[in-house]
């Protein structure tokens, strides 16, 4: 049997017709930059998601560049980011001229640690940004009380979370602004690079709006000088079919993690925690293994396609080399980084695929070297 990490393929394939449907619609209706898929799309994530403002954009990075600017970040000011993450959340602080600070991950959540953040926070934090890592909502009572009493802006990015909860509440919402991810590979994916930035607050909304679209609010009616980070009206007609699905795909990933679970639990090693008020939506199912790259190559040969996510902490990657990041200043991403490995995870998975899956892991885990 052979497994892929995701099947994008096979999600398409359950809705086709809708599919289709969508990309005539923008080929005849020739709406390819914005336009009113791009709008549609915003009005029904929205709604989703429970909130008053939703700005499409380009990409998840272009969002968390354009939410700090918005903000008003910049050179001078920090902003602290978990020390495991993808390097947009870091990368994105850097290119507005503020510093990002890292703070060491909760074991066995792998978000932000709380207490590391109080330790990072110095005269010139501006912000945190919690990222709801591996689909599991970060400790958000936590980070808006340390943000509240240090009178920080709270910037969630969300790019792995799409209907994760905190204590019922959707992640995206809880802080003064979110970000999100639609590459083709998130819980929800367009077929190409697309994001969006949320918020409740309307100065923010409307900075962010401007910013993404040269500046304009209405065609040359520049206010200020902004960037060209607009949705295609493709990938917002793509995003708007595939939404009505989304809860159910989410139902299909907890099931899935819950045989995972189950077929897993007796192999004596680490499988993905959700604390009592947290929900997860499982973007990612990470386990973490002894000899790591030996049974990630075993479950190759098995025909089991796993990831690693991420091989290098942030703080750990050549662009942030000159702080000299010690092990001992990370101690817990650094410890998880040899050992961490991403399962295959997606709603069509079968209980077939999962226990074998779950059988060839057991097998690499039992060679003796």
């Amino acid at each position: 049997m052979n497994i892929p990490f995701v099947d994008l393929a096979a999600q398409y394939h359950t809705i086709k017709p809708q599919i289709d449907l969508a990309i005539a619609n923008v080929i005849a209706d020739t709406a390819f930059i914005s336009g009113s898929y791009a709008r549609k799309f915003e009005e029904a994530y929205a709604k989703w998601l429970g909130i008053k403002h939703v700005i499409a954009c380009a990409n998840g990075t272009d969002a968390i560049e354009i939410l700090l600017q918005a903000c008003g970040i910049g050179p001078g000011d920090e902003v602290i980011v978990p020390a495991n993450s993808w390097i947009s959340t870091s990368e994105a602080v850097s290119f507005m001229g503020a510093t990002p600070i890292f703070a060491d991950v909760d074991p066995k959540s792998y978000t932000i640690d709380p207490d590391q953040i109080e330790a990072k926070i110095t005269s010139r934090t501006k912000a945190i940004i919690p990222v709801h890592f591996y689909g599991l909502a970060a400790n958000m009572d936590a980070v808006m009380a340390i943000a509240q009493k240090h009178n920080l802006l709270v910037i969630e990015d969300t790019a792995q979370a799409h209907g994760a909860t905190w204590k019922g509440q959707k992640v995206g919402t809880i802080g003064h602004a979110a970000t999100f991810s639609f590459y083709p590979g998130k819980n929800l994916g367009a077929y190409g690079d697309a994001g969006c930035m949320v918020t409740n607050d309307d100065a923010i909304a409307e900075k962010a709006r401007m910013i993404a679209n040269h500046g304009q609010l209405k065609k040359h009616d520049h206010q200020m000088e902004g960037r060209n980070s607009r949705l295609d009206g493709m990938q917002g007609a793509i995003l708007s079919a595939k939404l009505p699905f989304l809860n159910n795909w989410t139902s299909s990933r907890q099931e899935n993690a819950a045989l995972y679970d189950q077929y897993l639990g007796d192999m004596g090693i680490q499988l993905p925690y959700t604390p009592a008020d947290a929900t997860h939506v499982y973007h990612l199912y990470v386990v973490q293994v002894p000899d790591r790259d030996r049974v990630k190559q075993a479950m190759k040969d098995a025909g089991v396609q796993c990831l690693i996510h991420y091989p290098m902490p942030l703080p750990f990657l050549k662009p942030y080399a000159d702080r000299n990041p010690q092990p001992a200043d990370f101690p817990v991403v650094h410890a998880a980084k040899d050992r961490i490995l991403s399962l295959p995870m997606y709603p069509e998975m079968t209980e077939e695929m999962i226990a074998y899956v779950a059988k060839k892991l057991q097998a690499a885990l039992e060679v003796k070297v």
